[in-house]
């Protein structure tokens, strides 16, 4: 069975695969993974370079503010840039499915409904928290400004809008309460599975 994780940027998609992966879950970090093809694959590299300009890359190194800074501002990059990468990662995850021998794997990726990927996925977990905290989250751990977050907010739906389309809904402030929903969450899920 294959779940999605997703949620917006700073609502802590990675703390709750984290507990998952703690349960014995396999999970697999498309960010992590997207990132890992930008730098390694040559077509994708190539590509990069092609629509964004030689600044794209630090010598071999994705410049990820440089390409954030641009893509976060345009539409229309912002989708010449998923058409690259996406389906490169898709293939990626179902070659990496292939491989685990688990009841059930998580996908862990930001974009689902917004990609209108649901279809690909048997249920999907929306990780949710405060804008505020998610804010102050982001500019924590990146080191940058509100602006910054708030314009990869903009790209992205509100809980509200993808909270109808979810089969489960963790509120993600308080991390024993996240944590116990976590499990009983897994055990439907492993329920269902077998």
């Amino acid at each position: 069975m294959i779940v999605g994780l997703t949620g917006g940027i700073g609502s802590g998609k990675s703390t709750i695969a984290k507990l998952f992966k703690e349960l014995g879950v396999p999970i697999y970090d498309s960010d992590k993974e997207a990132k890992n093809l930008m730098n390694t694959s040559k077509p994708i590299r190539d590509s990069l370079i092609k629509l964004l300009g030689k600044k794209a890359y630090k010598g071999k190194v994705l410049n990820r503010d440089y390409i954030s800074g641009k893509v976060f501002k345009d539409d229309n990059l912002l989708s010449q840039l998923n058409a690259i990468v996406h389906p490169k990662v898709k293939k990626h995850f179902k070659d990496w499915c292939a491989e685990q021998d688990a009841p059930y794997v998580i996908q862990e990726t930001a974009l689902i409904f917004e990609n209108k990927a649901q279809d690909n996925y048997d249920k999907i977990i929306l990780v949710t928290a405060p804008v505020s905290v998610r804010i102050a989250r982001v500019m924590d751990r990146d080191e940058v400004d509100e602006s910054a977050v708030l314009d990869i907010i903009h790209n992205q739906l509100t809980d509200e809008e993808k909270s109808g389309m979810a089969d489960y809904l963790v509120e993600n402030i308080d991390l024993k309460k996240t944590s116990e929903s976590i499990k009983q969450i897994h055990d439907q899920l492993l329920a269902e599975a077998n």
